[in-house]
This record gives C-alpha cells, sequence and structure tokens, in this order.
C-alpha cells in the first residue's frame, strides 16, 4: 500500500490494530486534525482480520462522507469508485474493487435490517460520533445486537474527536480507549464579545471584515442556520476585497456546491466560506487558517405533545466549540475568533444533546419493529429513547397501520419502510400507489426530504411545479431517486432499493436484496416470519405511466399529515390545524387566502407557530380521504331567551368544524333526550323548578343528610348523574324547558325516594308550622338546619321550644319584628322569653307602638294583629 502521511493519529496506529487484533471492539479518541477520518481506515487494509472483507466508514454527512472518500482515493492515487468508494441518498460511486466504503449512518440500518448477518462486511467504524445523531446511535445500537448474536469476528471501532469514551467503551463491553494526542497545527483561541442586542449577522460581517484586514489565509464562519448566512453575505457584498469570494456551504446545497465550498481558493485569492454546523466535522477546507464562531446552533426539538418538531437556536456546547476552533488547524497555524466571553465557554454544555433526546423517534420504531424488537429497552443504545416520544411515536404508527398493538410489524409498515422515508412520507406515498399516483407522490417526498429543490416558499404546489422543470445535477438525481420510490411503492413485494447499496457478489452499481429480513439463527429477532407483503394494484408506477388523471400536492399530503389540516380562521394567514394547534403565514403569501391547507412544516412553538411548506387542498378531497376521521355529531344547545333546545349537525375533522346546519327541534323520545343532554352539559338551572319542586328538593336534601340512606341524595352533581332515573320517565316529549311543568319535577323527586319512606316525609320534613297564632308558617330547610322565620308575637304564650322530625330537632327560629324584619335568632324559645325579651321589649315598644308587647310573653295570647283600634 502507498505509504500514508504522518499526522498526529500515526502514532496510536500501531496500538488500535493490536486492540482490534486481540478484540472486536475499540474507541479512538483523537482532537481534530488528527487524521483519524482518512488514515485509520486505510491503516486496517492489511489487517488481517479482515480478509476480504468490506470496511464501511460512517460519516454524520453527505459533504463529510465524499470528502472523506476522495482524500482516501487520492492518498492511494485513485479516485472514488476503486479501493474506496461512497454510498449515500442520490449518489454512490463503487465497483466490485472497493474494499472501503464510506457511508452516511442511515445507510448502515438499511443494510442491517435487511440481511442482519451483514455478509461481506468485516469493519465498521462511526466516525464523529460525538455528534450523537439518531442514525449513528440506531446503528451502533444494531451492529452491537448483530456482533453479539450472530458476527462475533465483526470489528467495531467508534471514533470521535470530542467524546466521553470512557461510557461509550462500557457500551462496547469494556473495549479499549486509545486517545491521539495533539493537532495537526496550533490553533490561536480569541474572544471578542457580540454586544446585547446586535444581530449575529451584524456582529458576523463585521468581525469577518476586520479578520480579513488582520490575518492571511480564508475565513471559515460558523452561522446557526442559512437565514443568518444569507444576512452575512449581503452585508458583506461590496465591503471586501475584490481577491476575496464569498462562498456558502449549507445541507440544502447540492453536492457539486458543497464540494466547491470546501476547495482551495484559486492562486492569488481568498475565500470566506459561511457555514452551518455542516462544516464542525470530518472535513479540511484548505486555506482556511481563520475560523470565526458566533457560538451557536440550530438543532430541531421534538414536542410529543404536539408532535410537532421545531428548530430552536441554542448555544453551542463546548465540544462544538472545540471542533469548529480545530478547523483553522488543519493546513497551517490558524486563529480562532469566538464571538463571546470567554468566562462564558465555562457556562456552555459539555456535549450537544443526543438527537435520540429530542428527536421524532416513529421512523426508529418502525425499523425496530422490522428487526423483531418491540421493546428498544433490549438494544444497546447509549441513551434510552424517553418514553413520550416513544409512546407518540407508537401511536403514530398504529394510527398508519404500520405496527400492531405489540408493536409488531405490518405488511403496511413493512410496505412503508422499504421506501427509506420518514413514515408519514412513506405512507403517503404507498397510499398514493394504491390509487395509481405513486409518482407524484415519491417527487413531493422527495421534494419534502431534499431541501431547497424547487425554491424555498411555502407553497409546495408551486415549489413542485418547478422542481419538475429544474435541470441541475442534484435536481435530475432526486427525480430519479423518486421514480425508484415509485417503482418501490408499487411493487412492494419486489421493494428494490430507493438508493445505491453496497455491492454484492461482484456485481456492479446498486444490488436489488431480498426484501425480506433474514432469521438471527435462532435468535430472538421475529422479523423473518412475516408474510411477505402483497404488491399493491397500481394503475401506474410513475408520473405518465397509466395514472388515472393528476393530483395536488394538498390531496397526496392528506396521507401524510391528516392531524395537520388547516382551516383559515378570522384574520387573513391564520389558520387553525385539526390537531388544535394555530399557525400562521405572512399576509402577503399567496397560500395566506386559501380555506384549507395541508400543512407539511411549521416552525416555532405549537400554539404560535409559522408555516413554512403548505399545499391548498379542497373540502371534497379532504372528505374523499379523512372520512375515516371525520366526525359527524349532533350538537343541542340552550337556547335563553326562548328557553329552548336548538340542535345542530356538525361535522369536524378534530379541532376543524367543517360544516354545520341547524335541524328541526326534536320531539318525543328525541326531544326527551335533548332535554337530558342539554342539563348535563349546562346544568339544572335550566329547569323551571318552581317553589314546590324546589321545596321538596330542600326537604329531601336535609334528610338525606340528617339521616342518610336510602334518602336520596339530590344534590346537583347527584341528580345530574342520575338524570335517566328520575327525570327522564317523566318528561313530555317537549325540547323547551318553558314548557316542563313543575309537577314534573316533583313527579320526579319523589321517584326517587322508597314507597314505604314517602308517607313519612310530612311526618319528619313537614313543610309549614302552626304557629300558635294559627298562622300556616312555611318552615326552610336550604340551610344546614331547618329554619323557622315568624313574627314573635305569633309564639306569645308557647313555653316549648318549636322542633320536627317526631321532636329530636329543634328548629332555628328567626324572630321578626312586625315589619317582618329579623330582631333574634335562638334556638332556646323558653330560655328567650326569659332572658333577652325584656331587651328586645324595650326596643321594640317604641319602634311599633300599635303592637303587643306584654311584660310575661308566656301569659299573653299568640297574634298575628296589631292592637285593636280604641273606638
Amino acid at each position: 500500500m502507498t505509504a500514508l502521511p504522518e499526522l498526529p493519529v500515526t502514532a496510536v496506529l500501531p496500538a488500535l490494530l493490536d486492540a482490534l487484533d486481540k478484540g472486536s471492539s475499540a474507541v479512538l479518541v483523537a482532537p481534530p486534525g488528527a487524521g483519524k477520518t482518512t488514515l485509520v481506515p486505510l491503516a486496517l487494509l492489511d489487517a488481517p482480520w479482515r480478509g476480504g472483507g468490506k470496511i464501511l466508514l460512517l460519516e454524520p454527512r453527505r459533504l463529510a462522507a465524499r470528502a472523506a472518500a476522495r482524500r482516501m482515493a487520492q492518498l492511494l492515487g485513485e479516485e472514488p469508485g476503486g479501493t474506496v468508494g461512497y454510498a449515500m441518498r442520490m449518489e454512490s460511486r463503487q465497483t466490485a474493487r472497493t474494499k472501503i466504503l464510506v457511508v452516511t449512518e442511515g445507510i448502515l440500518a438499511r443494510m442491517i435490517l435487511d440481511d442482519p448477518e451483514l455478509p461481506g462486511v468485516s469493519a465498521v467504524i462511526f466516525d464523529e460520533f460525538h455528534e450523537r445523531s439518531l442514525d449513528g446511535d440506531f446503528g451502533l445500537a444494531l451492529a452491537l445486537d448483530v456482533q453479539g448474536a450472530l458476527r462475533p469476528e465483526l470489528r467495531l471501532l467508534v471514533m470521535s474527536a470530542t467524546l466521553d469514551g470512557a461510557r461509550v467503551a462500557r457500551l462496547l463491553g469494556e473495549a479499549p480507549v486509545i486517545e491521539s494526542e495533539g493537532r495537526s497545527f496550533p490553533v490561536d483561541v480569541r474572544y471578542q464579545e457580540r454586544a446585547a442586542g446586535t444581530p449575529v449577522e451584524d456582529a458576523m460581517a463585521k468581525t469577518i471584515r476586520e479578520a480579513l484586514v488582520d490575518e492571511p489565509g480564508s475565513v471559515l464562519a460558523f452561522l446557526p442556520g442559512q437565514r443568518e448566512l444569507e444576512r452575512t453575505r449581503e452585508r458583506l457584498e461590496g465591503r471586501i476585497g475584490a481577491d476575496t469570494d464569498i462562498v456558502p456551504l449549507y445541507g440544502m446545497l447540492d453536492g457539486k456546491a458543497q464540494d466547491a465550498a470546501i476547495k482551495p481558493a484559486p492562486a492569488g485569492r481568498r475565500k470566506v466560506v459561511l457555514a452551518t454546523a455542516i462544516a464542525e466535522t470530518s472535513i479540511t477546507i484548505d486555506g482556511v487558517r481563520v475560523v470565526i464562531d458566533s457560538g451557536l446552533s440550530r438543532l430541531p426539538k421534538f414536542e410529543p405533545a404536539s408532535g410537532l418538531t421545531r428548530l430552536e437556536t441554542v448555544r453551542v456546547s463546548r465540544a462544538s466549540a472545540d471542533q469548529r476552533a480545530g478547523r483553522a488547524g488543519r493546513t497551517q497555524p490558524g486563529v480562532a475568533i469566538r464571538l463571546w466571553r470567554a468566562e462564558q465557554t465555562a457556562a456552555l454544555p459539555a456535549f450537544t444533546p443526543p438527537e435520540i433526546l429530542e428527536a421524532d423517534l416513529s421512523g426508529l420504531v418502525l425499523d425496530c419493529a422490522a428487526f423483531g424488537v418491540a421493546d428498544l429497552a433490549s438494544l444497546g443504545f447509549l441513551d434510552p429513547p424517553p418514553a413520550p416520544a416513544l409512546a407518540e411515536a407508537k401511536a403514530l404508527l398504529c394510527a398508519l397501520d404500520a405496527i400492531d398493538t405489540d408493536g409488531r410489524l405490518t405488511s403496511s409498515g413493512e410496505a412503508m419502510r422499504r421506501l427509506a422515508l420518514p413514515v408519514r412520507l412513506a405512507h403517503m406515498v404507498a397510499e398514493a400507489a394504491s390509487d395509481g399516483h405513486a409518482g407524484e407522490a415519491a417527487q413531493l417526498a422527495v421534494l419534502l426530504t431534499e431541501r431547497g429543490l424547487g425554491g424555498d416558499g411555502a407553497d409546495l404546489e408551486r415549489r413542485l411545479s418547478r422542481f419538475r422543470g429544474e435541470r441541475s445535477p442534484r435536481a435530475t438525481a432526486a427525480r430519479q431517486l423518486a421514480e425508484r420510490l415509485a417503482r418501490a411503492a408499487a411493487n412492494a413485494k419486489v421493494a428494490p432499493h430507493p438508493y445505491p447499496l453496497p455491492v454484492k457478489n461482484g456485481e456492479r452499481g446498486s444490488s436489488t436484496l431480498d426484501p425480506s429480513p433474514l432469521p438471527l439463527a435462532g435468535k430472538r429477532r421475529t422479523a423473518a416470519t412475516l408474510t411477505p407483503p402483497s404488491p399493491r394494484t397500481s394503475r401506474g408506477e410513475g408520473k405518465g405511466e397509466g395514472q388515472s388523471g393528476a393530483t395536488s400536492a394538498g390531496a397526496l399530503l392528506l396521507h401524510a399529515w391528516p392531524d395537520r389540516v388547516a382551516k383559515a380562521r378570522g384574520e387573513r394567514g391564520r389558520f387553525v390545524l385539526a390537531n388544535g394547534s394555530g399557525a400562521a403565514l405572512d399576509a402577503a403569501d399567496p397560500l395566506a387566502g386559501e380555506t384549507f391547507l395541508v400543512v407539511a412544516d411549521l416552525q416555532g412553538k405549537a400554539q404560535n407557530a409559522r408555516i413554512a411548506a403548505a399545499a391548498p387542498v379542497s373540502e371534497a378531497d379532504i372528505r374523499a380521504a379523512l372520512g375515516h376521521r371525520i366526525e359527524k355529531r349532533l350538537e343541542t344547545a340552550f337556547d335563553r331567551d326562548k328557553r329552548a333546545v336548538r340542535v345542530r349537525e356538525i361535522v369536524r375533522l378534530g379541532a376543524i368544524l367543517l360544516s354545520e346546519r341547524m335541524l328541526p327541534p326534536p320531539t318525543g323520545a328525541d326531544a326527551d333526550r335533548a332535554i337530558i343532554d342539554a342539563l348535563r352539559e349546562h346544568g339544572l338551572s335550566l329547569l323551571n323548578w318552581g317553589k314546590e319542586a324546589e321545596i321538596l328538593r330542600h326537604r329531601l336534601q336535609w334528610l338525606h343528610q340528617g339521616l342518610g340512606a336510602p334518602w336520596p341524595d339530590v344534590s346537583d352533581e347527584a341528580l345530574i348523574a342520575a338524570l335517566d332515573d328520575w327525570l327522564l320517565p317523566f318528561l313530555i316529549g317537549e325540547a323547551n324547558f318553558a314548557r316542563i311543568p313543575s309537577s314534573v319535577l316533583q313527579a320526579g323527586l319523589m321517584s326517587l325516594v322508597p314507597h314505604d319512606l314517602q308517607r313519612k316525609i310530612s311526618a319528619l320534613a313537614p313543610t309549614h308550622f302552626d304557629a300558635p297564632s294559627g298562622s300556616h308558617v312555611p318552615i326552610d330547610y336550604e340551610g344546614e338546619w331547618p329554619v323557622l322565620a315568624i313574627r314573635v308575637q305569633e309564639l306569645f304564650g308557647l313555653d316549648k321550644h318549636p322542633s320536627i322530625a317526631n321532636g329530636t330537632v329543634p328548629l332555628t327560629l328567626e324572630l321578626l319584628s312586625p315589619a317582618h324584619r329579623p330582631i333574634q335568632t335562638t334556638r332556646d324559645l323558653p330560655g328567650f322569653w326569659r332572658g333577652s325579651w325584656a331587651d328586645v321589649r324595650s326596643d321594640m315598644r317604641g319602634r311599633y307602638p300599635k303592637h303587643v308587647w306584654p311584660d310575661d310573653p308566656l301569659t299573653t295570647a299568640a297574634t298575628a294583629r296589631a292592637k285593636p283600634r280604641v273606638k
């Protein structure tokens, strides 16, 4: 093999080779610029345990995968596709001679799921594992499972510049940790705090201009996202030297533009590379010796409660800051300028949160089901997935019929998984295939997963139209990918992979693998027992291939995001989603005037999200596609002015009101049921109780509180709970509360009292007290104790306190003046006569001289009248 360059990692290669000779796993920790990405795979080519098997090198990004493959091929004096090749979505350079295959992280999981023995693979290297992507964590968990169950000789190597090596080593069964010291070149780290309130793009542009004056070489500037990147570019254009090029570098760029960004500037020129986190690891940008770090990054955060993933701008971790600074010392001594204070570095989080803790896990759960794993805890994850996100993922997959209630993969789920798309988009393409629209759906799916195709407007219908006419290499490759997806969806039984996989059995190019997962030689995997899915009946496999007429992007998206159907409400550009969330568009956006949308991308928080991608859809399409989700029900409402029940027919899709219409008032049993429903919703105050019914209810409640069962509880809660028992049988078929007489309520209340107790009500809780004056005075049972409000003169001569319930419960006497104003409350009438009466008499006879105020009320006849007039 060609002699390899001497880089810092060279010193530890013997120790690494020895560790992998003696064992099956190892961890390599090497700083940025040490050369681990390119030198380690090449050093393993001559390892005796490799035999004729391939070495897989996993990279977190396509840019890094292409760059690593090209650099290794260059060191061997070759072009990619020979000894070193690469494979990723929409692009592959490999042949039967390829021994080192650089792949993006998601491809490993696909390979293992399709053939758990990983035939023809001798080693898997996880590069830049500190990034902790979901695909990387899942790939390592699967690889460990394969190594433990089927391939004990399979070598696993985890590499990173900033990593808790001991923790990863424990996951790998206490694998040895090899550490490489030193960078390629020293980096001078400086701090230049961004002033409070200064936009990041303003501070970045100013610092770049200063660095171009003070420092030689090219500049790499890290910004949180494309929006800030473009604004920085605007602020630099025309304000820097004519010999300096401004070059963007972010994920939405096509491969050629990304590759151009990392090439050295032409002789006599320098460049400013404006990059997102895509440039943090695994690549060397030739000529860069100045790095300027904004200290910000944009990360996806999944909210299980809303089912939404939003991008959140956060401070970088210390590990990311170190990675960024390391880009300045890859080819020569460099300078790293950080736009924050030095003491703030200690407050940064140590590492970027693992994606598995923040991401939508529906794809992970689907893939685990395909691997025969219903319980993810049985796999070796460095960080276990959070329970709320798992529950949300399982609920979604069950709703899409991808897994059953036990978490096992269904035939529909198997067809979805083989499309290599996020689960919602996989479901959309699979459903569209059954209607002959696989081609259109596949193009839309690729548009949504390959950012930047067709522009960046919110209207997906327009973007899809532009995408179909684009002639860039990236657009052409994307359309080819869509064609493969459409064929896979239209023929689920064959299910060829929609992106190139490693060559098998000496073939060139992509391979068609058996879609049925292989058994794990008696191990616990059960995916192999699934019946292969039946091929979908389709009238066409791609656009223009026998399709039954065109369909809109919105109609297709209904199968991906039924919970994100949106209806306009109030102000232009304001929408409510079927899941109950609110969302908005700029009022000037053409989509803002649509009545219905299907939203594919939301940014921001659930109740105030911004619609980033959507398509208009008709109500007819909504009803046709989502009929099983649409709820039609009768809703009763109480008209307080007319004291009547009004009935509406309501048609809803989740929180969206599709239609409503008033229905004639119900009659008969329907009217009675409507009355009961209205009472349950609005309470018993709707009823016209009347005095007699109210009194009866208070008496019964007092008996229940004092004597308990079987005297009935007639509180609001109890009566509402038992409406069907005491009120419904006595209703008269009128949907108008004003026409329900009080006698109905009395009869209903009495029906709650056992028959043998009904005749005791009057004895135990009489309605009136017969006063010595001859008056028939009502007793009030509304309070805790029954109250008798009576003028004091009507009790003259009574030497025993009035009581009820066979004399066991004294009445609370509210003694009144002749004007019916309270003068005293007592539960001891004889004591009152002997005590307080004298003071009351003295006060009252001056106020009411026409009434009797005797010295001795016990010897005076009771009266309800004033003194007789003297003639």
